[in-house]
């Protein structure tokens, strides 16, 4: 049975000419929806004033003057149906829904229904208008980030800002963006503050302040003064077109339970019709009061129940707006198959170095001995400026006031640290191999620190110590906690970090199994000595870069992609916008109460079909019934799947 795909590639963004002409009023939007209806406000207010005609039995209205009425009020619902059934008719497809419910209808007026024949066509086009409007909600969440693609980009050429299209616009060129415009490409801010609404992209309401230098991304707003960036890739490679792309094709990989009845469609409507055809014509050898027009009426209405257009359009809606739902939330699955996988996930394996922390330096503590904290630093301060090394930069982050002082004569000794004079005095910086190679005695207290420490000698004495340190996110605790709630208890960190640091975050995460200092291949192995246990399903959370062989074997990868991780958004199943492991716990309940919807939608459209199967089979059952058991289902089943898009998340 066919049926029209749910295809996001028809959801189009605005033409610049479209832009200029938009006042904020969806004036087309009105007249479409009205021509839309207008078929079936002619034929429902024909078919009112055709059964009050009846119901009055009108001397006039009998005879052909009925047959033609009730036929004009059932063109306008009817002709387009009957069109299309006889279109799949002639491309070899005869078991459609158009052709279930045009001989159902035909045959009601061939046995004189009309009033039955008109309302099942009429109630079936207003379920179909009701799905149209389903699917536009539905796509709402996923044509807001259409929305959000920027159509003009200021450009410095020439000595001027000059709008171009942003397909135009090269790496390296500089851009300038007004405050309330949309940023056109992905690029470094060159401006020294700027504040950005990145809710369309990340599903945070939070701005994001960014500083010189930092990465900004296309699609983002200005929300305060005028800032300038220099563009790092161009156009068709920006973040907002990739994950645009992605979406508009997420439905390409249809979920196991989608896949299997379409399939059961195309198996079970060939079989109603021959039962349909079995109900009219063998009564006539087992009954003895055989009455041919009863019987073909039962296989009308038996017909209509069984058109599987109900299930066929509620499961795939389900799983659209589980996916719209998802990336409303800074969420983007790769198909609905993921959003299925994601559900069947009873083991998350996680990388910690920019997955639970911010993978960032920060000085942890600063130990001084015999010395100010703020001169100790001083001395530091100057031997690490020369070095380009991270543990440097997050020293270098102190502010220290008064005037800093100079180094000289800086030399590296090789895998220890660094030799050199401040203010006339030798200065040592470096691991405890260096001190005690030079003699310096070391606190015993250093030897219980697992942190990345940076020891300091002044003049042959030690100094003290400061202890650098990944930073852990700020809902990393909350993450754990989120993903232990939905009922996964099994959670392992692999990091290539080393072991002591790896098992002091497990430890204070509350993570029993932990192992660090792996290499991806290492971590690759780890992954696949789980995987041989057939009910083991895993989620692996990484940050999609050296990740990548590991994301890509898991049952399900998710990456904390940041928008500008390329290798991310191309390898993962599952990407975490906003890079927070928290999101994690509620992809887990988004996937979950997504086929919970899609099961209830199969088993009420199963459930009152083969009830008012068996009574129309029996003659309890009229037409009203069918419709109720073909539309009104259909009509439940796509308000059900809808609530999805209501949900709640945070």
């Amino acid at each position: 049975m066919k049926k029209k795909k749910l295809d996001l590639g028809d959801i189009k963004p605005k033409s610049e000419k479209e832009h200029s002409r938009d006042d904020g009023h969806d004036h087309s939007g009105r007249s479409s929806n009205f021509k839309a209806y207008l078929p079936a406000l002619i034929s429902f207010t024909m078919l009112i004033i055709g059964i009050a005609l009846d119901y009055v039995n009108a001397t006039f209205f009998k005879d052909w003057v009925r047959i033609v009425w009730y036929g004009i009020a059932y063109l306008p619902v009817g002709f387009p149906v009957i069109t299309e059934g006889w279109k799949s008719i002639k491309s070899g497809d005869f078991f459609t829904e158009f052709f279930l419910m045009s001989i159902a209808t035909i045959g009601a007026f061939a046995i004189g229904e009309y009033p039955e024949g008109v309302a099942v066509m009429l109630f079936y086009a207003v379920g179909e208008l009701f799905q149209s409007a389903a699917v536009r909600k539905a796509k709402g969440s996923i044509k807001a980030l259409l929305d959000v693609r920027p159509n003009e980009a200021l450009v410095y050429r020439n000595d001027n800002y000059v709008p171009v299209n942003p397909e135009t616009v090269e790496i390296g060129e500089k851009v300038q963006v007004r405050v309330g415009e949309k940023i056109p490409l992905d690029g470094i801010s060159l401006s020294e503050k700027a504040s950005l609404n990145t809710a369309a992209l990340t599903g945070e309401s939070k701005p994001d302040s960014i500083k010189k230098g930092e990465k900004v991304f296309a699609g983002s707003i200005n929300l305060e003064g005028v800032i300038e960036i220099e563009t790092t890739k161009e156009f068709k490679d920006s973040s907002i077109a990739r994950i645009l792309d992605m979406v508009q094709n997420a439905t390409a990989r249809k979920s196991k339970t989608e896949l299997f009845i379409r399939k059961f469609a195309r198996v079970y409507t060939p079989i109603v019709v021959y039962l349909a055809i079995g109900l009219t014509l063998i009564p006539y050898f087992i009954v003895d009061d055989y009455v041919f027009s009863d019987w073909l009426y039962r296989a009308l209405i038996f017909l209509v129940i069984s058109c599987p257009c109900a299930l066929v359009i509620s499961i795939p809606l389900g799983y659209f707006g589980g996916l719209g739902a998802a990336s409303k939330n800074g969420i983007l699955f790769k198909g609905a198959s993921f959003l299925d996988a994601m559900t069947k996930v009873n083991t998350v394996v996680m990388d910690k170095t920019g997955t639970l922390t911010k993978g960032v330096f920060k000085i942890k503590e600063i130990k001084s001995i015999q010395i100010e904290e703020k001169k100790f630093m001083k001395y530091l301060m100057a031997m690490e400026e020369q070095s380009t090394h991270p543990i440097a930069k997050a020293i270098m982050e102190y502010k220290a006031e008064g005037d800093d002082f100079e180094a000289s004569n800086v030399s590296e000794v090789a895998g220890k640290g660094l030799k050199g004079t401040v203010n006339e005095k030798t200065v040592l910086i470096g691991n405890k191999v260096l001190m005690t190679s030079n003699k310096i005695e070391v606190p015993s207290e250093t030897d219980d620190i697992v942190e990345s420490i940076v020891m300091v000698a002044i003049d042959g004495k030690f100094a003290g110590y400061v202890i650098i340190a990944d930073e852990l996110k700020e809902d990393a605790h909350e993450a754990i906690e989120q993903i232990r709630e939905s009922g996964i208890s099994k959670i392992i960190m692999l990091s290539g970090d080393k072991d002591s640091i790896t098992q002091q975050v497990a430890k204070e995460m509350g993570i029993e199994t932990a192992k660090g200092g792996l290499l991806p291949e290492d971590k690759l192995n780890e992954v696949e000595q789980l995987k041989k246990h057939p009910d083991t399903k895993i989620a692996f959370i990484g940050d999609g870069i050296n990740d990548a062989p590991v994301l890509a074997v898991s049952d399900v990868g998710i990456a904390m992609g940041s928008l500008g991780s390329d290798v991310a958004i191309e390898t993962a199943d599952v990407i975490i916008q906003t890079d927070q492991p928290s999101k994690v716990a509620k992809a887990i309940r988004i996937g979950r109460s997504t086929r919970r919807i899609v099961w209830q939608n199969i088993g009420l459209v199963f459930g009152v079909k083969v009830i008012v199967l068996i009574l129309g089979a029996g003659g309890l059952a009229t037409m009203w019934e069918a419709v109720f058991a073909d539309v009104g289902v259909a009509l439940l089943a796509i308000l059900n799947a809808v609530r999805l898009q209501k949900m709640n998340w945070k």
